[in-house]
């Protein structure tokens, strides 16, 4: 059986800043460019039974950039949608609100279309993902390719290690850094985290 690998998408410069960026398309800044053509050599060399990346700027021009072909752009791969607090950094939010916690506390609404999303909706749309990784590597055909956002890549590895949406929160993830979920007796394993050529 392939591996699953996490591609956490270049630095924009609201990563560079730590303001919650899920829907607003901000690209890549010079640096995050450079980080992501520095994935190629962790990416190249492999087969990919399936390669799906954010439909967002930022996770799909990574994958340009970082070598990978065949993408196709999964909205289930999307960051989670930080409602209210689209743009604003913690150091911010903690002003208004002290010892506030987006796995906890989760995010008040934003404008139309932007509700927010707490850890149990963005556990589900892991999940769904994760059913389609699942399909792929059963095939045997080769490993699968995520190309997404901080965020939702931590949620999606605690529920591929079998734990509560919430507990993504114990997994730090650096912008340009490929991550690989494998297994071993059987049971999914971290195999390699915050990866860099």
């Amino acid at each position: 059986m392939g591996d699953l690998l996490l591609v956490r998408h270049g630095e924009t410069e609201w990563s560079r800043s730590g303001q919650h960026t899920s829907w607003t398309d901000l690209p890549l800044t010079e640096h995050g460019e450079e980080q992501a053509k520095s994935l190629a050599p962790l990416l190249t060399g492999r087969t990919y039974a399936l390669a799906l990346a954010s439909p967002l700027g930022r996770a799909i021009r990574t994958a340009e950039l970082a070598g990978l072909t065949g993408v196709v752009p999964d909205p289930d791969l999307h960051e989670w949608d930080y409602g209210g607090y689209e743009g604003i950094t913690t150091v911010d939010i903690h002003r208004a609100r002290p010892g506030w916690d987006l796995w906890t506390d989760g995010v008040p609404p934003g404008p139309e279309g932007h509700p927010g999303e707490s850890p149990q909706v963005i556990g589900a749309r892991a999940d769904r993902v994760l059913a389609r990784v699942d399909e792929a590597l059963a095939e045997d055909a080769g490993d699968v390719v995520l190309v997404a956002h901080a965020h939702f890549l931590r949620v999606l590895t605690a529920r591929r290690l079998g734990l509560a949406p919430a507990e993504g929160r114990l997994f730090q993830l650096a912008t340009g850094t490929v991550s690989r979920l494998s297994t071993e007796h059987g049971r999914p394993v971290i195999a390699e985290w915050n990866g860099r050529a």
